[in-house]
């Protein structure tokens, strides 16, 4: 039976009433970006893994389906209160699971199907699957996780051409030691996958060190995988010789990009925010000398060590200068580097900002050609070429009527709204809603004027 492959809901639009300051507490989710290879590992294992603290978004729950789909059993928890209250506790079973099950319709509709390539071939020795769907940023290669399984022994077709499913097949996979052509995070996640019950030890060098692949060497030790390095760029695994790891129960970490993109966010706006539950060990690259520092914003600890910060109200944002005065750049970097996916919200704190940088995107050369939007609500700020932008501020931004084109620049448009002058319609919020959980009762809550709608135009 084929899964329905998820939609665009009939009511795809927030109308957001700006210039209202936010004040009170959010609550980080579980991370998106650890929650998609951990619930592909789920596949190594035939018994149970509970998970806790998983985002309810429509990624996650893309993922779900497919899982489902190849025949994961799984029993969702009941929800008790707000997301702040309740985080949705899941339970998986993949006792039944066969790789020929896997709807390949669904797999086009998400970018982490790519992640189900390392558990299914060291589990099955084989897989179907098409090229993965996913935002469209720019070039978003997958030579790095097929060169990876290659090197334990995979072959990997490509048939009918280019357009046509990736066919993975091998005897079984083989511990090796290689070095990853870039520092691909779901690279390093599909080969960790795949080493944790190969035969033999695995050397990863290269390796990415994003807190999501930490999360997920995490919860594959707690199934009974034997890692080292993890958060390093050298990953040693000692493989079970094709023996599947046991059951654990997990709870995801806080979504480091959410962190960012509500500190920006904060900032903008002008009001007090507290953010719960924020580890030391992310907050230092998003407020890097290359990151949100940049513009001013001074966060502070409410106690030692991990727990909450609070962004206080009426900061003076002024971009601060490079030695010299030169015009300084924030720019994205591998972990713990600032994050790529937070280059869009820096954008628009730099809006906000007094004074003139460089924003410079390295990785997708697409992700800042959403900057005409903020142009037509008044920002200052020249496209150099596909990877760099400059910035002048501060302007006064005024709504206006903007499609989100992916699920940051999405979360950019938003704050650019929500310290707008007059109202803004933002459409195509359900590449928002892939990646932040319940934004509009969560903004609500600290007197944001945001509500969901019909895809009409403002008056």
């Amino acid at each position: 039976m084929t899964a329905d492959v998820p939609k665009a809901p009939p009511q795809d639009c927030y109308l957001v009433e700006g210039g209202h300051p936010l004040t009170g507490t959010l609550v980080p989710s579980g991370s998106k970006n650890a929650a998609l290879p951990i619930l592909a590992a789920t596949l190594l294992t035939e018994s149970e893994v509970v998970l806790h603290n998983v985002p309810r978004i429509r990624d996650v729950d893309a993922m779900l389906l497919l899982l489902e789909s190849a025949g994961v059993e799984i029993v969702r928890d009941p929800v008790s209160g707000s997301v702040e209250q309740g985080p949705r506790t899941l339970r998986l079973r993949a006792g039944d699971v066969r790789p020929d099950r896997l709807d390949l319709a669904l797999c086009k509709a998400i970018r982490a199907s790519i992640l189900l390539a390392g558990p299914m071939l060291a589990r099955f020795d084989r897989l179907t699957l098409p090229p993965p769907g996913g935002d469209v940023i720019g070039r978003r290669r997958l030579d790095t996780h097929f060169l990876a399984l290659e090197r334990m022994g995979a072959e990997i077709a490509l048939e009918d051409g280019q357009s046509g499913n990736y066919r993975f097949r091998c005897d079984r996979l083989e511990g090796a030691c290689f070095q990853l052509d870039e520092p691909s995070v779901t690279g390093t996640e599909n080969a960790l996958m795949a080493a944790t019950v190969a035969w033999g030890d695995t050397v990863i060098y290269n390796a990415a060190c994003e807190p999501n692949v930490q999360d997920l060497a995490a919860m594959l030790s707690s199934m009974g995988a034997r890692i080292e390095g993890a958060g390093t760029n050298r990953i040693t695994v000692h493989g079970t010789g094709g023996k599947l790891l046991g059951g654990c129960e997990h709870r995801i970490a806080p979504d480091h990009i959410e962190i960012g993109s509500f500190i920006g966010l904060a900032a903008c706006c002008g009001g007090e925010v507290r953010i719960t539950d924020v580890p030391e060990s992310v907050l230092g690259p998003i407020m890097s000398g290359r990151g949100l520092s940049t513009f001013g914003i001074d966060v502070r600890r409410t106690g030692p060590g991990d727990g909450d910060i609070v962004v206080p109200a009426g900061l003076d944002l002024q971009v601060r200068s490079d030695r010299g005065g030169a015009i300084p750049e924030v720019y994205d970097h591998p972990w713990p580097g600032f994050s790529p996916d937070l280059t869009s919200t820096a954008v628009v704190v730099a809006t906000q900002s007094g004074g003139t940088c460089l924003v410079h995107e390295k990785m997708f050369e697409a992700r800042l050609f959403f900057v005409d939007k903020l142009v037509a609500m008044g920002a200052r700020i020249v496209l150099c070429d596909p990877h760099r932008v400059v910035i002048s501020g501060p302007s006064r931004l005024t709504g206006t009527e903007v499609t989100s084109p992916d699920i940051r620049a999405g979360m950019a448009l938003l704050t650019a709204a929500l310290c707008a002058g007059g109202t803004s319609l933002i459409r195509n919020v359900h590449q928002i809603e892939r990646g932040y959980e319940s934004l509009v009762q969560r903004l609500s809550a600290l007197g944001a004027r945001v509500t969901a709608g019909p895809s009409l135009p403002i008056s």
